[in-house]
């Protein structure tokens, strides 16, 4: 059975490890700039600063208290729609034992609830382009394509 619960100081090492494996896995397997460093660099303070904030979700999935994923949130106002308060999701990760198994969906499932009552009506999250299997299970979440960016160049 797995457990859906807020990080809390102590769980701080555990989700840096958690998003450093996302960076390497993800973003270091798609871009070639991506800063794969950046979590033990700076990953203590910045989700340091996350945890227990009133405007960002912090959690951790255990399985008989592994940390088998993790997914930091936010809800900010959007300037150029008043009124607008989006739930953005910012970072996701099921370790490979976790995957299939309905870990992922708890955790969308929690960060849209917690969203929600901090008065979001529209959510967000970015994928890459070439991440089907991301693509595919946000799809199924209920996400939709909204915007693409096109780039240019390195």
């Amino acid at each position: 059975m797995v457990d859906i619960a807020r990080a809390v100081p102590a769980d701080l090492p555990a989700l840096v490890e958690s998003a450093a494996a996302l960076f390497a896995e993800d973003g270091g397997t798609r871009d070639p700039y991506m800063d794969t460093g950046w979590p033990a660099r700076e990953g203590s303070e910045y989700y340091g600063g996350l945890i227990g904030s009133d405007s960002a979700l912090c959690s951790l999935a255990r399985d008989g208290g592994a940390v088998v994923g993790h997914l930091v949130g936010r809800v900010r106002k959007d300037e150029l729609h008043p009124g607008l308060v989006v739930g953005v999701l910012e970072s996701m990760r099921v370790a490979d034992g976790g995957r299939r198994g309905g870990v992922g969906t708890a955790l969308v499932a929690d960060f849209l609830g917690w969203a929600r009552g901090e008065g979001a009506t529209r959510f967000t999250v970015s994928a890459y382009a070439a991440n089907a299997g991301a693509i595919a299970f946000y799809r199924a979440q209920g996400f939709e394509p909204f915007e693409v960016v096109l780039r240019l160049g390195d």
